[in-house]
């Protein structure tokens, strides 16, 4: 029996969707805000810290700018469900297309269901004003450079310092396989 595209799309969403969250009420209920557990040296660590904003911690407009900011991507995963669900009655739209947008579409949800219950599941903000849990940290070159070194000598120099979630993940990764394997489909479509 063939299964859906659909249904096969509902399943990858879901499964990704249940490991985000379980990984962030994991870390949320069994380590304090900054504590670190090094999983594979200093190279990567579990870092429990909570984003109150957008990407990176940017932030925007105080409690307006967040409740805006939520409405905003609670929009976006309507809009992002809606260009699949019309994909998903061409038969010529690529499978991979459909699996992109959708990581795209679980990690925008992961985001949200924290921005949204979270607050008031855990008890320190009310509906909307939720923050996201954020725990991969790989800062893959940590050192200070010589004192001679061009412009930036004595200083201390972290690669890659973003801390993200497997959320985040799935945006990035959806994207990219989108962007450099999927765009002739994109382009002729525009």
């Amino acid at each position: 029996m063939k299964l859906s595209r659909g249904f096969g799309l509902g399943v990858f969403v879901s499964c990704l969707l249940v490991i985000d969250q379980v990984s962030k009420i994991l870390v949320k209920t069994n380590m304090q805000i900054g504590e670190s557990i090094h999983v594979f040296g200093n190279w990567f660590q579990i870092l429990f810290i909570e984003n109150n904003g957008m990407a990176f911690g940017m932030q925007f407009g105080g409690s307006i700018g967040k409740l805006i900011l939520t409405l905003l991507r609670v929009v976006l995963v309507a809009v992002i469900f809606i260009y699949i669900r019309k994909l998903l009655k061409k038969p010529e739209t690529p499978t991979g297309v459909l699996f992109g947008l959708a990581a795209i579409l679980c990690g925008a949800l992961g985001n949200i269901i924290d921005c949204l219950f979270y607050g008031v599941i855990f008890d320190y903000a009310p509906l909307f004003y939720g923050r996201v849990v954020d725990m991969l940290y790989f800062p893959l070159i940590d050192t200070v450079l010589p004192a001679g070194f061009p412009i930036w000598g004595g200083e201390h120099i972290i690669f890659f310092r973003p801390i993200f979630n497997i959320a985040d993940s799935c945006i990035t990764c959806g994207a990219i396989y989108l962007i450099l394997f999927k765009w002739r489909f994109f382009s002729k479509n525009a």
